[in-house]
């Protein structure tokens, strides 16, 4: 386990029934800590799918414009660090040792918690807007962990604000309908906010949170397939194009309100054809075999066959199927598009998470402890892991995949001093 990890997780995993996520309490911290002001615009994502997507190529899109990026995502694939990056690099060691002991001095400073405990989600947001003071950021880009008005990036209010398609999820916590959970998210935004870029949404979602943006003197922009923020078009396939293109367009949207240059187009294809987000469509060789694995963080039976269409028009036929869905995900969606390939149904060690969905009859069945790279290795050439971002971050645990950066930027050295940028602002 990374070292200080124990700092984000200790009020979350003491807390006591009856407790809930406090944004009161986080707000403390950061007025410990000295956050509540970051001093750089912020860009916030919000959404029920995609903001990891959204929030990698909105960030890159913006380091393609010269400036240093902080850029906070939930949850990690294979370690913590993941979830902070400076310029799509994921902290070192040292880094995040850093950031959790400056934050574990200012928690040991606050009042023991009383009906409401700080979220890991939330102390990463918090940790992330403290790393981008420390390394000089420009402009910081944060995916809400889970909602808007109650979710602790609403402690920052953004410059900009982007909207991934909204659905039905976390019912009776957000909201009881999908436009009251659109609402919720909306309330991210206040007065100060210059644009809020949103994906297409249902009729009712799209009326939800224009009527939100209204209140605060805020028109909603709803995204075109065919917006010119990106000339070139490396943005990838599947469910995740839609998301690609938002964040590229809410970034150029920062931009342009905060009157800052443009990328130049040569240095923004560069950038935008470097970007890898891994667990979403993501390809990777199983070392020593002529074996690939496609592994997507796919939960419906839509995701399910993007990702089998995408597959197959790679490798023409699929060999082995791994997929792990608890029961809060669509798992008859899933059934329904597997149709009759091979496949193994992986179960999670949590007891919080249900593994009870009746399976077809021809399914394997097994536990994510007992998964290895020899079981990947004998399943066949063409391989399709599937599932939670826990059960994607194993399987690229086993296959020692590259999670540490999500995109390069040419002459962008980390160890740069700020004032030596391109691009900055002045």
């Amino acid at each position: 386990m990374t070292a200080g990890i124990d700092v984000f997780f200790r009020e979350w995993q003491r807390r006591r029934p009856g407790q809930t996520r406090s944004v009161d309490r986080a707000r403390a911290l950061a007025t410990e800590v000295g956050l509540l002001e970051p001093g750089v615009p912020v860009l916030t994502v919000v959404g029920s799918k995609g903001k990891g997507t959204a929030a990698t190529f909105a960030s890159a899109y913006l380091a393609a414009a010269g400036l240093r990026v902080c850029t906070v995502t939930s949850p990690a694939l294979r370690s913590d660090r993941e979830r902070i990056r400076v310029d799509g690099r994921a902290l070192s060691e040292r880094e995040f040792r850093d950031v959790a002991g400056r934050l574990g001095r200012a928690l040991d400073a606050l009042p023991e918690p009383g009906d409401g405990y700080l979220s890991p989600s939330g102390l990463f947001t918090l940790g992330g807007v403290l790393q981008a003071r420390t390394a000089g950021a420009d402009v910081i880009v944060l995916e809400a962990g889970r909602g808007g008005r109650s979710d602790e990036v609403s402690l920052f209010p953004p410059a900009v604000a982007a909207f991934t398609p909204i659905f039905a999820e976390h019912v009776g916590v957000l909201g009881d309908t999908p436009a009251a959970i659109a609402e919720e998210k909306a309330g991210v935004t206040d007065a100060a906010t210059g644009a809020v870029v949103s994906a297409p949404q249902s009729p009712e979602v799209t009326e939800a949170i224009a009527r939100t943006l209204r209140e605060r003197g805020i028109t909603l922009e709803t995204l075109d397939e065919h917006h010119p923020a990106v000339p070139v078009d490396p943005l990838p396939g599947g469910f995740g194009r839609v998301n690609a293109l938002l964040g590229c367009a809410a970034a150029k949207r920062l931009l342009e309100v905060r009157a800052m240059a443009a990328p130049p187009p040569g240095r923004l294809a560069s950038v935008m054809s470097s970007v890898t987000v891994p667990g979403r469509l993501s390809w990777h060789p199983v070392p020593g075999t002529g074996s690939e694995i496609l592994a997507d963080c796919a939960i419906s039976g839509p995701g399910v066959a993007a990702a089998l269409a995408a597959a197959r028009r790679r490798w023409g036929t699929i060999d082995h199927v791994f997929v792990c869905l608890p029961d809060d995900k669509d798992v008859a969606g899933a059934i329904s598009e597997l149709g009759d390939l091979p496949v193994t149904f992986i179960r999670l060690p949590y007891r919080r998470l249900g593994f009870t969905h009746p399976l077809p009859p021809g399914w394997q069945v097994g536990r994510a402890d007992d998964l290895t790279r020899s079981i990947l290795e004998s399943s066949g050439e063409h391989v399709v892991a599937l599932g939670t971002v826990y059960f994607v971050g194993r399987v690229l645990e086993l296959l020692d995949a590259r999670t540490d950066r999500l995109f390069t930027v040419p002459d962008h050295d980390l160890d740069d001093t700020p004032d030596d940028r391109p691009g900055r602002p002045g």
